[in-house]
């Protein structure tokens, strides 16, 4: 279908309409009175005298026909093309062009709609939803992290980080933008990433550095000991999110690029700042960290804390306690078996949004979809001979026409009577109902050697229908190479490079995620586990969604329209982002059970403190992070709600369910084949791997003091 663009644009300098124009006649007219059919023409003629828009037709223009006025004929349609492949400027001139065709007045009232006024409508709306997002997720964030940590300063940290990652990944987009097309929802994501990282890779550093302070460190050797620990726990997380985000880079749709740019440098950016300039920070602020202290949270031995008695329950019945939570989260993950990929139309928008008003009212009122036309191109027709191409031409025209769900077709050689409004209409399917010399603009289905065909639909272009009439052109015989382009051809394109590429960006995941896990930890079974765990828990989340929002079963609590189907794209980059922040989890968790195994505590204590220690801040993290999410479904774009609602499931169903029940249970039921590694694969981590614990009992003495001489060279010594 792209192919098909560029040959209509470059050999036709035409392409599908992404204007249109509803003219309804005032006081009950007819779209064919006098008075309303000059006013018609005036509004046709205006947008032909626009700049840089093409191809306009009016139903006055095209002789009355049926297909462009309603079924009551009050009113009529008016299409053309902003002839821009750059969506900027398509948004650009259709800011400007808009508010010029609007109008009412005495005798018509003019409407906007069309894929550029909804494309605009669908970027404003999500501009306004970011500040507000923004306006409730901050200040709730802020809350949250004061009641967390009981001091404002600390609590203000995580911010800081935050604040530092969403500038640089703005500052990061602008340079791109200058080199590649970037989106702008890739702002939104930067903005979600960058708090929940910063909040996620901060907490977890703060925590460690107060845990230090407590146990009697002062704050020189408490900061070596958080970055030498929770430092590189950080880091390994920071690079994990930044691969998973480098999967969407193998789809060929510059949404998912645009959000693999920020989702990498903001996932990179967050790790950066909360290992260099946080523990500047809490090297500079000392004690004081706990400054401004509302109330002093009592420190619950390890032994005694709520999620190790949570631990040892699961492990005392290991079995049975994972095999209900994986029957529960297969059982939510049932409805992703019957998932249906759609493009974003104007229903995402909310109803009160005019250019969704327009296109409900064409849904409504006619019979055909003149803007989700398929073009069926030929770029060379071989050269037979003028009487030969006209009659293969009036031929194949004739064919397509009788399909099922074909208004009518336009070619070289005039229009033909579609089987989809034959009936209504009183023709017979493949009819010419109106010859090339009817209007000039049929002159220009041939061009430089090539001729085209305009497939116009009776049925929903962006629905299984209009997929099945893409597939039945493709399929039909026809007299020359032809391509095919149009709303539906971009659909099955667009979910044909989805499933094709799919194998690859989650061999990319599975293989990074398995290689640095396996660095982090030394351990085979570690990192199949998590992979595992990490896919249950998304199918999970991935059937909700489609309960929720592709069959519709919440539409009116969240107020969004329910199309039958999900934005093709969202499942992708919800995955991607998802498994990154739940490698983040498992690797906070593992670390800390990584560490107390070191010190040869065995399998369940080890499991159960580490679980201790670090479940309360992954908890939070992902209450904290589930907030920002959660901000961005109180927009008015449907696929930004799912996006917001659907990462939101994910991370609390990581954080609550999967760590708390299913990675002891696992770990559990391994005992010490959790650590397990081939004799190669265990000498190769022992020459190049890295673990949290590394290093910091043996230089416990060099770490307690401040500063001496045999302090530095065990210091040097360590780094060489």
């Amino acid at each position: 279908s792209a192919e098909a663009d560029d040959v209509l644009a470059d050999q036709f300098g035409t392409g599908v309409p992404n204007v249109v124009l509803v003219v309804t006649a005032k006081d009950g007219k007819s779209v064919d009175d006098p008075k309303v059919a000059l006013a018609g023409g005036q509004i046709a003629a205006e947008l032909v005298a626009a700049h840089g828009v093409t191809d306009v037709i009016s139903y006055w223009s095209e002789s009355n026909a049926p297909p462009l006025r309603n079924n009551d004929g009050t009113r009529a349609l008016v299409l053309g093309r902003i002839d821009s492949d750059n969506d900027d400027e398509l948004n650009d001139r259709i800011e400007n062009l808009a508010p010029q065709m609007r109008r009412d007045n005495g005798v018509i009232k003019v409407e906007v709609g069309g894929f550029a006024e909804v494309f605009h409508e669908v970027g404003a709306t999500i501009e306004d939803d970011l500040v507000r997002a923004e306006m409730i997720a901050l200040p709730i964030t802020l809350i949250l992290l004061v009641l967390i940590f009981g001091s404002v300063v600390a609590a203000s940290l995580p911010l800081v980080v935050g604040v530092l990652s969403i500038v640089g990944t703005f500052l990061a987009l602008q340079l791109l933008s200058g080199v590649t097309e970037v989106s702008i929802y890739a702002l939104n994501l930067t903005t979600a990433m960058g708090l929940g990282l910063a909040i996620d890779y901060s907490m977890f550093v703060v925590a460690r550095f107060r845990e230090e302070l407590r146990a009697g460190h002062e704050p020189r050797a408490a900061v070596m000991r958080t970055v030498r620990s929770a430092g590189r726990t950080v880091a390994f997380s920071a690079l994990t999110v930044a691969a998973s985000l480098c999967a969407a880079l193998v789809f060929p749709f510059a949404f998912l690029r645009s959000m693999a740019y920020a989702g990498v440098a903001v996932g990179l950016l967050a790790g950066f700042f909360s290992l260099v300039v946080l523990p500047a920070l809490l090297m500079v602020l000392g004690h004081r960290v706990n400054s401004l202290t509302l109330w002093k949270r009592s420190v619950t031995p390890p032994e005694e804390g709520i999620w190790h008695r949570i631990a040892l329950l699961v492990m005392r019945r290991p079995i049975p306690i994972a095999t209900v939570v994986i029957v529960f989260l297969l059982v939510m993950g049932a409805p992703f078996l019957g998932v249906n990929l759609t493009l974003p139309d104007d229903r995402v928008l909310p109803e009160s949004a005019t250019s969704r008003q327009v296109h409900e009212t064409i849904r409504d009122e006619f019979n055909s979809r003149e803007a989700g036309a398929l073009s069926v191109v030929a770029p060379t027709t071989d050269g037979p001979s003028a009487p030969a191409l006209t009659t293969a031409i009036d031929d194949y025209a004739t064919e397509l026409a009788r399909l099922p769900g074909v208004s009518r077709v336009d070619a070289a050689t005039g229009s033909y009577c579609g089987a989809g409004l034959a009936e209504e209409l009183g023709c017979t399917p493949g009819d010419l109902v109106l010859g090339p010399d009817s209007a000039p603009r049929y002159a220009g289905f041939v061009a430089n050697g090539g001729t085209y065909l305009s497939v116009v639909p009776s049925i929903e272009p962006n629905s299984e229908a209009g997929e099945q009439l893409v597939h039945a052109v493709r399929e039909h015989r026809s007299p020359f190479p032809v391509q095919v382009t149009g709303p539906s051809a971009e659909l099955v394109d667009a979910k044909d490079a989805l499933f094709d590429r799919l194998p690859i960006a989650l061999a990319i995941i599975a293989a990074v995620t398995t290689v640095l896990l396996f660095l982090m930890f030394g351990s085979v079974l570690i990192p199949v586990k998590a992979v595992v765990l990490n896919l249950l828990s998304l199918s999970a989340t991935f059937g909700a969604m489609v309960w929720i929002f592709q069959e519709g079963h919440l539409s009116g609590a969240l107020n969004f329209t329910a199309t039958g189907g999900l934005a093709a794209a969202m499942p992708i980059l919800m995955f991607c982002v998802a498994f990154g922040l739940s490698m983040d989890y498992e690797v906070f968790l593992l670390s800390r059970i990584k560490e107390e195994h070191d010190r040869g505590v065995g399998n369940t204590k080890s499991v159960a403190v580490g679980l201790e220690r670090t479940g309360r801040i992954v908890t939070a993290a992902a209450v904290l992070i589930a907030v920002v999410f959660l901000s961005f479904a109180t927009g008015g774009v449907s696929f930004m709600k799912l996006f917001g609602v659907g990462l939101t499931l994910a991370v609390l169903l990581d954080a609550f369910v999967i760590r708390g029940t299913l990675v002891p249970a696992f770990m559990r039921l391994a005992g010490e084949w959790n650590w397990w590694a081939p004799g190669p694969l265990r000498r190769f981590h022992d020459r190049f791997g890295i673990s949290e614990s590394a290093d910091l009992d043996d230089e416990r003495d060099a770490v307690g003091s401040n500063g001496s001489e045999d302090t530095k060279s065990r210091e040097l010594h360590h780094v060489g």
